[in-house]
């Protein structure tokens, strides 16, 4: 024995593959959920994608040294950090 192992599906999915896939999603879940499911993705895939790219400006703005762009995100970060400090030192002063 070679010892190899051989994929069940080698490579991007042709078109035997994906009929297969689309019969057993069909039967999972019904030719009338079919197109609610695919719009739910594609709005999830957008919401994901958006988000993706907010993180990735907000690191480019990081990088080139200027201050991220919701700077009341910060002021208010500062302020919930100053709270907690003072209630810590109050709860050890009692």
């Amino acid at each position: 024995m070679s010892g190899t192992i051989v994929p069940l599906f080698p490579g991007v999915p042709g078109g035997v593959e994906l009929l297969v896939i689309l019969l057993i999603a069909v039967l999972l879940f019904g030719a009338n959920k079919i197109p609610k499911l695919a719009r739910s993705t594609g709005e999830a895939m957008g919401e994901f994608q958006k988000g993706r790219e907010e993180v990735e400006q907000e690191l480019e703005e990081i990088r080139e040294g200027g201050a991220p762009a919701d700077s009341e995100t910060a002021t208010t970060d500062e302020t919930v950090d100053a709270a907690a400090t003072d209630e810590t030192t109050t709860d050890s002063n009692n």
